[in-house]
């Protein structure tokens, strides 16, 4: 996948909120994409935008998504219906809400498949439900049972598996682990990564929790402000990050080993996507902003063999 200059707007009565500006990120055959950033950054918003779920107030202002040689954004309804589920399928952040209170587990995988190919024979698919049921490590004599019978770490396990009903070849998993334990949640990122091996997938990872990041991604792509501020391998961002507010969330994770150790915070709050600051949107919470910073919008500049940074400290230094 490639996302090319992406934009999208939600437009609401104190006018547009950017929520993505300007986006482009690739995403490699088999890779783990972690995409991160606070609260409000843009990240959900391009996931589903990468599905075609932007509905108004919400629109995409330009830009182009390709999967597999094909841009997402020319798809009539029907192209999009047969893209969605079969070649790429989302994890939503919380199985609770996603998931219907007065149907059966196996009603939901069953309606689901059903949705994209009706000539499966039911019995086929209950057949199919079990299977996946068994590989999440849930027993398939719960096919019959309702949502508020399990767990949330089991309920989030039921949204992986209905991810994978299907067979996609990308998941987008939107906060997979929010709301879960420490240990629910290492059994679902254990899952994730044995899935991940079984079914040959690509995965975008979207989360605030870098910790998740360093466990699971090939790349990060960290966003700020509906734009992406730096992007490339992991192993870089964790060791040798360029732009200062991915440095500023990597000093903000508490290391557990540090005796007496002071949190670091990162000061003031994101900004309102409808009244962004001028210039680089992250300028009046960095300690190294000067004066270009407040007038111009940095872009994407190398700053590694396959990273990049957006921030005009890092062209000052190659120059």
């Amino acid at each position: 996948m490639e996302i090319r200059s992406l934009s999208v707007e939600y437009r609401t009565l104190e006018g547009a909120a950017r929520a993505v500006e300007d986006v482009s990120v690739a995403l490699r055959k088999g890779e783990t994409l972690g995409l991160v950033g606070e609260s409000g950054s843009g990240k959900s918003t391009l996931g589903l935008a990468v599905m075609g779920l932007i509905q108004p107030p919400g629109y995409i202002t330009s830009g182009k998504i390709l999967f597999e040689g094909n841009d997402l954004r020319q798809l009539n309804r029907e192209g999009l219906q047969s893209m969605r589920g079969k070649r790429i399928a989302m994890i939503f952040q919380d199985p609770m809400t996603s998931l219907n209170p007065v149907k059966k587990i196996g009603n939901h995988f069953v309606e689901y498949i059903h949705a994209h190919d009706s000539s499966i024979p039911k019995e086929k698919a209950i057949s199919q439900t079990k299977t996946i049921l068994n590989d999440l490590g849930i027993s398939s004599s719960r096919i019959d049972d309702y949502p508020h019978q399990f767990s949330g770490g089991m309920r989030q396990r039921v949204m992986i598996g209905l991810g994978l009903a299907l067979s996609p070849s990308l998941i987008i998993a939107d906060e997979p682990t929010t709301a879960l334990d420490v240990i629910v949640e290492a059994q679902i990122l254990q899952l994730l990564r044995d899935l991940k091996e079984k079914y040959s997938l690509s995965l975008i990872l979207i989360t605030h929790n870098m910790g998740v990041v360093a466990e699971m991604a090939d790349r990060v792509a960290v966003m700020y402000a509906g734009r992406i501020a730096e992007v490339g391998p992991t192993i870089d961002i964790f060791e040798n990050a360029k732009h200062p507010y991915t440095q500023a969330l990597l000093k903000s994770i508490p290391n557990m080993q540090a005796e007496g150790q002071v949190l670091s915070t990162i000061p003031g709050s994101p900004p309102d996507l409808t009244d962004l600051p001028t210039g680089c949107a992250f300028h009046p919470r960095c300690q190294y902003a000067f004066d270009r910073c407040k007038g111009d919008v940095p872009r994407p500049i190398r700053s590694g063999k396959e990273s990049e940074a957006a921030c005009f400290l890092l062209g000052s230094a190659s120059t």
